[in-house]
């Protein structure tokens, strides 16, 4: 099994499709990595030799990724948080970021559904009229 960058890949998949397990990489940066690095994207995880690894893990220095790039994205956030703009104070709430719907969607950002209040019919004896 091999361990670029601290990530464990899996062995069956090919080292295209592999090495997005790790974070920060996805399909075009692997492009980029296997070209660097003169490896076959074709080529199973598990039949890549030491060499090819070394090449692999050298060409993915130059890319910030895994706990790096968390931090990175976790500061970036907590600047917004701090200097009070409205995408801050969205992630701050909870809520869609970027200019979504919230009145019937959002679940995701939002989480379980809190019914507020309650909606009910008025009833007639309030209004001290009969029907």
């Amino acid at each position: 099994m091999a361990r670029i960058a601290g990530i464990d890949l899996p062995n069956e998949k090919r080292t295209d499709i592999g090495l997005t397990v790790i974070y920060g990489i996805g399909r075009s940066n692997v492009i980029e990595v296997l070209k660097k690095a003169n490896v076959e994207g074709s080529k199973r995880i598990k039949d890549l030799s030491e060499d090819e690894v070394n090449r692999i893990q050298k060409a993915i220095e130059g890319i910030v990724v895994e706990g790096d790039l968390r931090r990175v994205i976790g500061q970036n956030v907590k600047r917004l948080e701090d200097i009070g703009t409205y995408r801050g104070l969205r992630h701050r709430k909870g809520l869609p970021v970027r200019g979504q719907n919230t009145r019937h969607n959002a679940r995701t950002r939002k989480g379980k559904k809190k019914t507020v209040g309650t909606v009910r019919k008025e009833v007639v004896a309030k209004t001290g009229g009969a029907k």
